[in-house]
Formats: structure tokens, C-alpha cells, sequence
């Protein structure tokens, strides 16, 4: 099928929910961490508690993204994913700064984030599917670009509830988790679920080519066992690119699951405390939110600088250019010291925006010209297999690490992983791109 050029308003709408889907993780990595310890977490139990978001990754992006390609119906392919996982996400959102125990908050984080993942899966296959190869570069940059708009805003909205409105971040008996925490995390609520809408019924999907012939294929291939057959062939048919692209992954999230799982309590070590009880902890975690907003900030600006490059130059080069920045400004963390030079960590973070919105468009634009129309959507829940293997990985050793080996500091953590990113950065120039599907 020869897909026509989409105007920049329709690639906007198409977009648009990851608007709201950023809310939802924008929310949980700056202030799942902080939450923890205001529960009664110690720093080496932090990784594992995190494990939620790489294990429902690991197991519902496939499935979802095989369901997707055999899907239609009134809503569609992708877009019945979208509103479902909006819903239960929503629903999450909003219960989880109630949670009273370390127990619950661990529990709501799984649901919170195989709900993310219903959302977000189709949407990279929704990429693929609407936009003809020479746009895809600038429907994954848009996706960037509203990531990064939500994140600003998820990451910044406890520190502007407290200091422009007002809202307590004072914490008490019965009453673990600040006020101004729980308010942002209702807002966000109706953020991740009106974005999805938008975008739920403002675009429209193709049908499948000869729909006769997919029904009887999707009456063929029922059954959960069917799926994870697909999904096994899926891997061992592998494209080439797409394996090269995958070491790459492999050591970008590595890197950043390092900065997620401690940066937030790397700030107050920065600030001079580890005390989640201390004034000075608090103000870090804040400023921790204000560095991530930074970030994200700089990822939508850089968005649109990706969408021009990726137009002229080669987009291997491009992503390893913007992976050595973030791993440079990881790196830069541990030579930063006190309150008084909490500016250079905002620096350190901008560098990470802009690694951060190559990595949310340059490896899927080049990936998705490698694969098998009829296969995005499985295929972009396999690439997904190579973003949670490290994040698993990374939860189940830098723990130990971190207590045994670092001092228990966790500045040296979020170093680790700016060496991770560099390491990527490399890896990137030796991948080999394939275009024209």
C-alpha cells in the first residue's frame, strides 16, 4: 500500500497521546524513588522494587504488540490499546499516592506500568503503520517532542503545587506521602487519559489490505499459544539492523535505568543528605524534579532539531552523537558538590535531553524501515525485550553494588551509568540501516 504524506496537524494528532502516556512515567521516575523512602525504603531495596517497570515490559509489550497486528474493529488496530491502557493507567494514577504501606506502592507500580505498556506499545507499531518511510523519522521525533512536554510538566508539577500554590510537602503520621505529590499525581491522571482521547478519535487507521484474508489469518492463529509462537519466530527471524540495534539498546537503557533508579536520591547526597526525614533530603528530591523537567524540556526542543537532522544526515551518527552527550552529562554528576552548585546538575540533566530524544526516535525510525509490515507491531514489542533485560539486570545488581562496592554512595551509580551511554555511543556508528520497506 502506497501511505500518503500526512500533513504536520495530522502527525500532531497522531502523536498526541504520548502527551499523556509521558505523564504517567514522567510522574513515576521522579517521584516513585522518593516515595519509597518516604515509605520506609532503604536505598538497596530501591532497585528491586523497581523491578515493575522492566518485567511488564518484558512480558506485555510482545503479547500487545501481536494482539495489535491481528486487531481490527470500529476503533481500529492500535487505538482499542490506547483507550484500555488509558483507563487502567488513569485508575492507577490515581490510587497510588494514597498507598499507605511500602507493600502497596510496590503492587500499584506493576499494575501502574503493565497499564503504561497496553498504551504505549501500539504506538511506535502506529508510526509504522500511518506515516510512508521518509516521514517516520519525524513521527518518532514528535513522539519525542510530546514526550518531552510531558515530562516537563509531570516532573515539575509537586515543585510548582508547593511554591507558586501553595500545597504542604510536609509529611506526617498516617500521611506518608506530601500533598502536593498526591495532587500532581491526580492531575497527571487526567492528563494521560484526555491526550489518549484526543488522539483516539482524531485519527483514523488503514484497514488491512485484503481484510477477508486477515480474518481468516486471525482465526488461524488464535490463542495465546499461537502468539508466543509468533513472537518466538518473530526472534529467531531477526533482521540484521534490528540485532544491531539491540546492543545499542542494550547499553543506552543500562545507562539509564542507572540514572532513574538513583538520581532522585543522588541529588540529596549532592545537597549534603540521605536523611528522607532532613529539610535539605526534601529540597534535593525537589530539585531532582526540576533537573528531570530540565531534561525533558531540552528533549522537546531538541525534537525539532532531530526532525530536520534526521531528514539530511546519517541517523546513526546523529544518535551516537546525542548518546555521548547524556553519557557525558552523567559522568559530570560526580564532580558536582553542595546545594550552592545545584545549577550544574540542571546542565548535567540538559545534556541527558538531548540523548533522550534521539533515543526516543532515532533507533525506531531507523528500525522500523528494516521490518516486515505485517510484523511492526510484534517486532516493536521484541525491540522492547532489549530496553528491559538491562533494566533488570541493573535492578538485581547495582543494589549490591552500590552498598558493597560504591560506599553506598550513589552519585558513583548515576556515573556508571554515563560510562554505559558512552559505551552505546559507540556501538551506534557500527550499526547498518536498511530503508525502503
Amino acid at each position: 500500500m502506497q501511505k500518503p504524506t500526512l500533513s504536520f496537524w495530522q502527525i500532531w494528532n497522531m502523536s498526541f497521546g504520548f502527551l499523556g502516556i509521558q505523564f504517567g512515567w514522567g510522574l513515576q521516575m521522579a517521584n516513585m524513588s522518593p516515595i519509597y523512602k518516604y515509605l520506609g525504603a532503604s536505598d538497596s531495596q530501591i532497585p528491586l522494587l523497581w523491578l515493575a517497570a522492566p518485567l511488564t515490559g518484558f512480558l506485555v509489550q510482545p503479547i500487545i504488540g501481536a494482539m495489535s497486528d491481528r486487531t481490527w474493529g470500529p476503533l481500529g488496530r492500535r487505538r482499542p490499546y490506547f483507550l484500555v491502557g488509558a483507563i487502567l493507567s488513569s485508575l492507577a494514577l490515581v490510587a497510588m499516592p494514597n498507598c499507605s504501606t511500602l507493600w502497596m506502592a510496590a503492587g500499584l507500580l506493576w499494575i501502574l506500568d503493565a497499564s503504561i505498556n497496553v498504551s504505549m506499545e501500539p504506538f511506535r507499531a502506529f508510526v509504522a503503520d500511518k506515516l510512508p518511510e521518509q516521514q517516520r523519522g519525524t513521527g518518532f521525533a514528535m513522539q519525542s517532542f510530546f514526550i518531552g512536554v510531558g515530562a516537563v510538566v509531570a516532573g515539575m508539577l509537586p515543585y510548582i503545587l508547593k511554591n507558586w500554590f501553595h500545597v504542604s510537602s510536609e509529611t506526617s503520621v498516617g500521611n506518608a506521602i506530601p500533598p502536593n505529590v498526591k495532587i500532581a499525581f491526580y492531575c497527571g491522571a487526567a492528563a494521560f487519559f484526555c491526550a489518549v482521547l484526543w488522539t483516539v478519535f482524531s485519527t483514523k487507521e488503514y484497514p488491512p489490505e485484503n481484510l477477508e484474508e486477515f480474518r481468516r489469518k486471525k482465526i488461524a492463529h488464535a490463542g495465546l499459544g499461537n502468539f508466543f509462537a509468533e513472537i518466538f519466530s518473530a526472534l529467531k527471524e531477526m533482521p540484521a539492523t534490528m540485532k544491531q540495534l539491540a546492543l545499542v539498546q542494550f547499553f543506552t537503557w543500562l545507562g539509564l535505568f542507572c540514572m532513574w533508579l538513583h538520581f532522585s536520591n543522588a541529588v540529596p547526597v549532592v545537597f549534603g543528605s540521605s536523611d528522607p526525614n532532613s529539610e535539605l533530603f526534601k529540597r534535593g528530591a525537589e530539585w531532582a524534579g526540576v533537573c528531570y523537567s530540565v531534561k525533558d524540556a531540552v528533549t522537546f526542543i531538541a525534537a525539532f532539531a532531530l526532525m530536520a537532522a534526521a531528514r539530511k544526515f546519517d541517523r546513526r551518527k546523529i544518535h551516537s552523537l546525542c548518546l555521548a552527550l547524556g553519557g557525558l552529562g552523567l559522568l559530570a554528576v560526580g564532580f558536582i558538590h553542595g546545594e550552592e552548585q545545584k545549577n550544574f546538575l540542571l546542565v548535567a540533566l540538559a545534556a541527558g535531553g538531548v540523548a533522550w530524544a534521539s533515543i526516543l526516535s532515532m533507533p525506531y525510525a531507523i528500525l522500523a524501515g528494516a521490518l516486515p509490515p505485517e510484523r511492526i507491531g510484534v517486532y516493536m514489542g521484541i525491540f522492547n525485550f532489549f530496553i528491559v533485560l538491562p533494566e533488570i539486570l541493573a535492578a538485581l545488581t547495582f543494589g549490591p553494588l552500590v552498598k558493597n562496592y560504591l560506599g553506598g554512595n550513589l552519585v558513583y551509580a548515576v556515573m556508571a551509568g554515563g560510562f554505559f551511554m558512552l559505551l552505546a555511543a559507540v556501538l551506534a556508528l557500527f550499526v547498518r540501516e536498511q530503508s525502503g520497506r
